[in-house]
């Protein structure tokens, strides 16, 4: 059986399961932002740690790189905002609070596959600017 995972956050660079292939993916009409919280493997109950999801957003598109399709029918985890539903879910916040998590690896990871998402390439932005002003000041 083939089974593919469409990887938006940390499965770009840190898989954590073996596989026989990796190409890069798009998925229309979402795009990836630092909402979801992680309570087992990026903090705690008390302190969620910020990863990726994805949302719905018209027009969007959420790519790693620009690539015709090769594939089809990918496996995608996305995060309901549904508080209900989802108790993890952390919604938006300022792009310091978002910066403290995983970001430059992210950031890293895409511009190495050739995509320039505007959501993680502005909260990395901000977290350098955040970085060399308290550079500055001490």
């Amino acid at each position: 059986m083939v089974l593919w995972v469409f990887g938006y956050g940390s499965l770009i660079w840190k898989a954590g399961f073996k596989y026989d292939e990796r190409l890069p993916g798009f998925i229309k009409d979402y795009r990836r932002v630092f909402y979801q919280g992680s309570t087992d493997h990026r903090g705690t109950p008390e302190y969620p740690g910020r990863t990726v999801t994805l949302e719905p957003a018209d027009g969007e598109i959420c790519e790693p790189a620009d690539s015709a399709p090769a594939v089809s029918n990918v496996l995608v985890y996305v995060a309901t905002s549904n508080k209900k539903l989802n108790k993890n879910y952390l919604g938006p916040a300022s792009l310091e609070e978002i910066a403290k998590d995983y970001l430059f690896q992210l950031e890293k990871a895409l511009v190495e596959l050739g995509c320039k998402d505007a959501h993680v390439m502005d909260v990395a932005k901000e977290v350098k600017c955040i970085l060399s002003e308290k550079v500055k000041s001490s």
